[in-house]
């Protein structure tokens, strides 16, 4: 799938839409079928944007919403909305994650009964397939929604002569969806290259300002987990997992402090690589897994986030990280160049490049007045990413396909 393409001519199309269904009357609410690979069995960014969304179309839409999805014994989190259950297996060596095996007949039953006028696809996984078979065949507006590149997960699993048959199956796989949600302009031109810029819509994400905001930075917790106060503190933020980086983000640390850089991690976060990379940085500070004004709290308290992964589709650690007002030094892919503008607030670097990321980290580290400057641009830059803007943006596609005016 092609990523990158001009803008130029998408926006003046990017809404519209034909109606494609009969529009739900005042006396009944709009019924929407979200289709899930994982909706409450991993808490990462794509299901926290989908629950939001969910929790944003039933409070302030009164919609119903219907999700399908792998469960897992244990919940990830509490998660928003009238949730059942399709078959899965485990994903061998990531037991967190579940693998839906179709849609089978009791889910296809439970969906006939509950006559969507939306299906949302999420995944593009058997489950969203076969869904997307089953409203295509009984005149189910589909909107799909664009959460990771999983073409690039296939390098870090030795996969990568599998790409392009990945690429081919993923472009069929929206080609057939009557509405393509994309998280970033670059993302939906590359989309609208392919598939016609009058199919693509732009869902961004947001950020929450009460937790994520300098205000929050705490000079105790900072003396708690072993930093002096002059000490500039690099970050690493999401889940421990191959494809985030990790080795480039160690790799990175390593080559700066050969360069005369006195440098300890904080790494927020966890997932099965932790241990690999407590190996590769055994002086790194873990926090582990944490939620609420915590997170805020240990984000504001680092000074640069470093971001070298190349699968996310939109990149919610640097929006959360500039609202927290951190320089980011992050990898020059679709997802981070929609944030940031090079130089300005934040720095880009090529993709993989392990001396470029250390020599972001030299200046930023010896250039208080560059780091502190691109930080107050880039909490500048977070406030326009507010979450009720990007989410009525969803419930006005959803009621364009369905022929609903917006309320």
């Amino acid at each position: 799938m092609t990523l990158h393409s001009p803008l130029s001519s998408l926006r003046a199309h990017i809404h519209a839409a034909l109606p494609v269904a009969t529009a739900p009357t005042s006396s009944r609410p709009l019924k929407i079928a979200l289709f899930s690979g994982n909706y409450d069995c991993v808490r990462d960014g794509a299901n926290r944007a989908l629950n939001r969304l969910v929790r944003h179309m039933l409070d302030q839409h009164k919609a119903e919403v219907r999700i399908y999805s792998p469960t897992a014994p244990t919940p990830a989190f509490a998660s928003a909305g009238d949730v059942r259950s399709v078959r899965s297996l485990c994903i061998p060596g990531r037991p967190e994650y579940r693998l839906a095996i179709g849609l089978p007949r009791a889910a296809r039953a439970d969906l006939e009964a509950f006559q969507p006028d939306i299906v949302h696809l999420s995944a593009p996984d058997l489950l969203g397939r076969q869904a997307l078979n089953w409203a295509r065949r009984n005149a189910v507006p589909t909107v799909a929604s664009l959460h990771t590149r999983f073409e690039t997960y296939l390098a870090y699993y030795r996969l990568g002569f599998l790409r392009r048959q990945v690429e081919a199956y993923l472009d069929r796989f929206y080609g057939d969806c009557d509405r393509i949600l994309a998280p970033t302009p670059p993302i939906a031109a590359g989309l609208a290259a392919i598939h016609g810029a009058e199919r693509i819509a732009l869902w961004s994400r947001g950020v929450d300002r009460s937790v994520f905001h300098p205000a929050m930075r705490d000079e105790s917790l900072r003396a708690q987990l072993g930093y002096a106060p002059d000490d500039v503190v690099p970050l690493f933020f999401g889940r421990l997992v191959r494809e985030k980086g990790l080795d480039i983000f160690a790799d990175a640390i390593i080559a700066a402090r050969a360069n005369g850089l006195s440098l300890r991690p904080l790494i927020l976060g966890d997932g099965p690589a932790r241990d690999a990379l407590a190996r590769h940085l055994p002086n790194a500070s873990f926090a582990g897994h944490v939620e609420g004004a915590r997170i805020g709290a240990l984000v504001a308290s680092a000074d640069i986030l470093v971001n070298p992964s190349v699968t996310e589709a939109f990149g919610n650690v640097n929006l959360e990280a500039m609202a927290s007002g951190l320089a980011v030094l992050s990898a020059d892919v679709p997802s981070a160049s929609a944030l940031i503008d090079n130089g300005v607030n934040g720095l880009l670097v090529p993709p993989g490049d392990v001396g470029a990321y250390a020599r972001g980290l030299a200046s930023l580290v010896r250039d208080t007045g560059l780091r502190r400057r691109l930080g107050r641009a880039a909490e500048a830059t977070a406030g326009d990413y507010r979450w009720d803007h990007v989410l009525d943006s969803v419930a006005r596609v959803y009621r364009e396909l369905a022929g609903a005016p917006m309320e």
